[in-house]
């Protein structure tokens, strides 16, 4: 009986290793960053620098006809920012 008294703690001693970060966020889950105005606006223009990246790169291949009618409107109104 003690051998699998022992087993069983073992056991759970493993999972609740390989587990900690996902028990960890379930019960303390992240708080939102308070982010300053500059900061805030950095992240926003990294955030379009990127989706543009992205659709440029998908019109690179064969120019503006790889994009779709949304992908285009998506990059006009990018580009004005």
């Amino acid at each position: 009986m003690s051998e699998y008294l022992i087993l069983g703690i073992i056991l759970i001693a493993v999972l609740w290793f390989f587990n900690k970060d996902r028990i960890k966020n379930r019960f303390y889950p992240d708080k939102p960053k308070n982010l300053t105005i500059d900061q805030q606006f950095n992240s926003d223009k990294r955030e379009r620098e990127k989706e543009i990246d992205r659709l440029l790169s998908k019109m690179g291949k064969n120019g503006i006809n790889d994009l779709s009618a949304k992908d285009r409107k998506r990059l006009d109104e990018l580009s004005k920012k």
